[in-house]
């Protein structure tokens, strides 16, 4: 006598929560149950399969990924509608002007252009490898059209392609973008996991700066005693300032009774707004720091030299409070800045630098004396000591290398040579790197 769990017609009936299976009339096998949806809801889906096998599985993975709290994707449109989404919506609400301008540019030049037309839902991590191959690879003459638009045509358009590459810099930088979008679609449940994530793009070659010398600093703060920005470069060479900070700076911020400045903001130019104060990069870079008597005084005289050239602009003088203005009283535009520096540095008779490389050259010059890495770190305004810790690691085994040498001689005398590198792992002192 069979009982009902012998019967074979039993053993396939599915147990409460388990979902429906069953052939259709075509052939194929529909699989439908309850899961996970966005807003804590449930919602009834269906899949499909060429055998009962396959729908089965289907089904099976959903209700597994349901259970560990992951909810159905809800979008049903292509990465191109998500992604002009994120950039009206979301992303211009959290990201500086010109960092949204910089998102806003990589999305419509190579994001959308290369996997615009994927669902949202059905984009792979193989998807994203195999488009960032193909950005690897192909020349942008070709694929962006720029060859087609030149007067004369030098490279696809003319059967000599010039193989113009991104660089691995900017496929980082393009990768990350996407991600930072999968990653608020995540957050919106709009997809259960970010697949970006789980492309490597490898890490791109440290860019290299050239932080000044002892020699190269005295040079370059006894040349510009009679510019008009004198007191600009030397406060940006002993406080590590960023060139929008400086520009950013106002009198308010400024105590120099008791030798101190406050930096609260910077100034860009942004493409709506043109010259813009906005708030410091980060959180941590609002900050207070003090300021060297040599600087104090540069900045009094500095005063003086503004009142002076107020009084001379008369009714043509516009008021904008910040300390380093034009003559005009205006406020002064970061690429006329550097400008002034270049032709500061062409007269002092000194390579040529970047203006930021003027502030890796006082954390650099800061290391050589001895002083800590906290405390270079508040003075820069890096969010982590990691950061400081980063960028500076070729100073840092300089004067490990000093260290044992010092050591060395008072142990085994003042006559053994100093210690060789072996294995050149350390970069000449002009020659750092930044990541």
């Amino acid at each position: 006598m069979t009982t009902p769990r012998d019967n074979p017609v039993s053993r396939r009936t599915r147990a409460n929560g388990d979902g429906t299976i069953y052939q259709r009339k075509d052939g194929r096998w529909e699989a439908a149950g309850y899961v996970l949806a966005p807003g804590n809801t449930h919602k009834r889906v269906r899949v499909y399969g060429t055998t009962r096998k396959e729908a089965l599985a289907k089904l099976t993975e959903k209700i597994a990924a349901s259970n560990r709290g992951l909810p159905i994707p809800s979008a049903q449109g292509s990465l191109a509608a998500y992604l002009t989404y994120w950039l009206e919506n979301v992303a211009i609400h959290h990201l500086r002007e010109n960092t949204h301008t910089r998102y806003t540019t990589c999305v419509n030049r190579y994001l959308i252009p290369g996997l615009g037309k994927r669902k949202l839902t059905k984009l792979t991590a193989k998807d994203v490898r195999t488009w960032l191959n193909h950005l690897r690879t192909t020349c942008q003459c070709c694929t962006r059209g720029i060859d087609a638009r030149r007067d004369e045509p030098r490279c696809c358009a003319a059967g000599q392609c010039c193989h113009k590459l991104l660089s691995p810099l900017t496929l980082t930088y393009i990768h990350s973008v996407l991600k930072s979008a999968l990653e608020h679609a995540v957050r919106e449940e709009e997809i259960p996991r970010n697949v970006a994530r789980n492309v490597r793009t490898g890490s791109p070659r440290p860019r290299r700066f050239e932080p000044l010398t002892n020699d190269e600093a005295r040079r370059l703060l006894t040349t510009p005693r009679s510019h008009r920005l004198h007191a600009l470069f030397e406060l940006a060479l002993h406080t590590g300032l960023r060139k929008g900070e400086l520009l950013g700076l106002r009198w308010e911020d400024l105590d120099l009774d008791r030798g101190t400045a406050a930096v609260r903001r910077t100034l860009q130019r942004t493409s709506t707004g043109g010259l813009t104060t906005l708030p410091t990069k980060t959180r941590a870079s609002e900050r207070r720091i003090a300021l060297p008597a040599r600087c104090l005084q540069s900045l009094k005289v500095h005063r003086e030299q503004q009142h002076r050239d107020r009084d001379a602009a008369g009714t043509e003088w516009q008021h904008s409070g910040h300390v380093f203005t034009t003559a005009q009283g205006g406020s002064i535009d970061p690429t006329n800045l550097t400008r002034a520096f270049n032709t500061l540095l062409r007269k002092a008779g000194l390579r040529r630098i970047r203006f930021h490389d003027l502030r890796h050259s006082t954390a650099t010059l800061l290391l050589e004396q001895g002083v800590e890495l906290v405390v270079i770190k508040e003075l820069l305004g890096h969010a982590h000591i990691g950061v400081t810790a980063t960028v500076y690691a070729h100073v840092r085994l300089r004067l490990q290398r000093d260290a044992i040498d010092t050591l060395s001689s008072a142990l085994d005398g003042p006559t053994v040579a100093k210690t060789v590198s072996a294995d050149g792992d350390e970069p000449p002192p002009c020659a750092a790197l930044v990541r």
